[in-house]
């Protein structure tokens, strides 16, 4: 019983004394060598169909911050632009498609990805709640858990080092 008490306390311990920091958001050289930090999360839509989703801003905190879908090549087909739904709740927003903005994404005929400003709905975000993206013909719902809003709301006034 002491053993065993002992072995609680200790995992107990750890747990608190544990440093808190953002596992998934780190920095990084975009392709044109321009700083930026990112959040890169692997979600599953209802169909248990993988996306990721990169959350990124480049340079000084205040800049925009994009969000980036990615999928396999040919999962992801669209006519820009096309808007991404979101809804938390009651509220519910639609995230400007900016893919034709990127000259990368503009160019790359294999439509993997799209990008979205993100901006509009995090400055309306006071708290990391769970939030459900929708793209038309891509995917009906994208189930984002509330750590990751966390990790995209932190891009906005994260320094870079």
């Amino acid at each position: 019983m002491r053993r065993l008490l002992s072995c609680l306390i200790a995992v107990l311990v750890l747990f608190i004394a544990a440093p808190q920091g953002w596992a998934q958001v780190h920095e990084h050289e975009s392709e044109n060598g321009t700083r930026m930090v990112r959040s890169l999360e692997s979600l599953r839509d209802l169909d248990y169909d993988s996306w990721q989703a990169v959350a990124y801003r480049e340079g000084k905190p205040g800049e925009p911050v994009v969000l980036r879908i990615v999928g396999y090549p040919g999962k992801l087909r669209l006519d820009h632009p096309v808007s991404l739904q979101v809804e938390a709740g009651r509220r519910s927003w639609a995230l400007d498609d900016i893919t034709m903005a990127n000259p990368a994404l503009a160019s790359d005929g294999r439509e993997a990805a799209a990008e979205f400003s993100l901006d509009p709905l995090l400055d309306d975000l006071s708290n990391n709640r769970p939030l459900r993206l929708m793209l038309p013909g891509v995917f009906t719902e994208l189930p984002v858990p509330p750590y990751v809003v966390g990790e995209w709301r932190s891009l906005q006034d994260l320094p870079l080092s």
